[in-house]
């Protein structure tokens, strides 16, 4: 895993938003600049503190995608947004998206998985429970560590299965 937030390929695009030569802002990068705040070197984080960023990660880009899609009521949004955002739907989309995963993000999705957390969640497996928080791990990882594409293509290929 890397070590650290240094990476060369950074550049500015003027409005104060680093952004990777992939054309994808990192934002979690712009955060840590904004508000002067250092971060940690990525082998440092625990698998719950990946999970706990990531799981907002997550959901905004679902959320953005429903809302993106058609204007509709709050409540209608929700109820799509559960389709993708709960333990079942997670567990699935990284059962698929295992093969596909580096061996550093796999290393990353089964610390998650791995992390013993005092919560469960409601009406959920214990088994989807955990690959849900290795799922959210993984993508905290990977928008900490400033690569928002190869998170959003995994999500992309991800969510499909959940559509079909």
């Amino acid at each position: 895993m890397d070590n650290n937030f240094e990476d060369s390929n950074l550049k500015n695009t003027g409005d104060g938003i680093p952004e990777k030569e992939t054309g994808f802002p990192d934002l979690a990068g712009a955060v840590r600049e904004c508000f002067d705040v250092p971060g940690e070197p990525m082998n440092r984080y625990s698998p719950l503190a990946l999970a706990f960023i990531g799981d907002s990660v997550y959901e905004i880009i679902i959320r953005s995608i429903v809302v993106q899609e058609a204007n509709r009521p709050a409540g209608q949004l929700n109820k799509i947004k559960i389709k993708y955002v709960n333990a079942a739907a997670q567990a699935k989309i990284v059962e698929y998206l295992e093969p596909q995963l580096t061996e550093e993000e796999c290393e990353v999705y089964k610390r998650g998985r791995n992390a013993k957390s005092y919560t469960s969640a409601k009406n959920q497996s214990v088994t989807d429970y955990r690959k849900a928080t290795g799922f959210e791990a993984l993508c905290g990882y990977l928008y900490l560590k400033g690569d928002m594409k190869r998170l959003l293509e995994l999500l992309k290929d991800g969510i499909s299965v959940i559509e079909r």
